[in-house]
């Protein structure tokens, strides 16, 4: 029985996201799917924007300096978790709690920032500050925590479960250009995930040929400013408070796309050389360009 495909655009955690589901004609209520996709992107948005006070990352960062640890949900403590390993084998490079650099660059400024302020900035930074032992959380005072880095991917994998729970076999979940998939194309044949050309971010330079998983990308086109013929990108070292540059974009194909996703951010802050280096040894089909 043929399928037919469905395309659905909307807006969420500030970017564009869309789902491509390939349907059996006899499926009843396109409609429902759509809308448990959309309330799952914007309960997950809700609950973990750093924009809402009554979000969980709020509420956390409120309990900074306090006596007691804060308790957390087990869905939060299971991202936590993930953010801890992520840590750990990214050698301190994906560091959730690294958000408040946001306070030093301006990135519509086209001005540096301070080095005294980026210096007094990273004695609040350090996944090795803070305490965690499930489903417990203390933080020092001064420090922040932000799942901005985890949980658009996040929601992408949690949709195409969602999806696959309805007996969806085929199809694509976007949020911002990171992809999770539900099954192989409905001809049976790879999935094949444009790569945008960090020069030109409006055309695709190379394709991933991808049955499964997920496939993330970051670079240096995102958010950036140029000071002096140089580019400084937005994802910033949290050890040094300071972008890295030798890597133009990076496309990592894995198995959700929160490892993809932390894949990537981990290999643009170890550079060019480094960075492809990590990526080979963890077996992650990738693309990287270097600047």
């Amino acid at each position: 029985m043929p399928l037919k495909q469905i395309t659905h655009r909307f807006t969420v955690m500030g970017g564009p996201a869309e789902l491509q589901l390939y349907l059996d004609a006899t499926t009843q209520d396109k409609n429902q799917l759509v809308q448990l996709a959309e309330n799952e992107a914007y309960r997950l948005e809700k609950k973990y924007s750093r924009y809402r006070d009554d979000s969980v990352t709020s509420r956390i960062n409120h309990s900074a300096g306090q006596p007691e640890a804060m308790e957390v949900d087990d869905e939060t403590a299971a991202l936590l978790n993930y953010a801890q390993i992520a840590w750990q084998q990214s050698n301190g490079l994906f560091d959730i709690t690294s958000g408040t650099l946001r306070r030093a660059w301006d990135f519509k400024s086209n001005h540096l920032p301070d080095k005294n302020q980026i210096a007094e900035l990273l004695n609040n930074i350090g996944w090795q500050k803070l305490l965690w032992q499930a489903p417990l959380l203390q933080l020092p005072f001064g420090m922040e925590i932000d799942f901005g880095g985890v949980v658009k991917e996040y929601a992408a994998d949690a949709i195409a479960t969602l999806l696959r729970n309805q007996d969806v076999q085929h199809g694509l979940v976007e949020l911002a250009g990171d992809i999770s998939i539900i099954g192989a194309h409905p001809n049976g044949k790879a999935w094949k995930i444009g790569v945008r050309d960090p020069q030109n971010p409006e055309t695709a330079i190379a394709t991933i040929d991808a049955f499964e998983g997920a496939v993330a990308s970051s670079g240096n086109y995102e958010r950036f400013m140029i000071v002096d013929g140089q580019r400084y990108g937005h994802i910033l070292n949290p050890k040094t408070g300071w972008p890295e540059n030798s890597v133009a974009s990076v496309s990592v194909h894995a198995s959700t796309c929160l490892v993809a996703g932390t894949a990537t951010t981990t290999a643009m802050l170890l550079g060019a050389t480094q960075g492809r280096k990590w990526l080979q040894d963890g077996q992650f089909q990738h693309l990287l360009f270097e600047v």
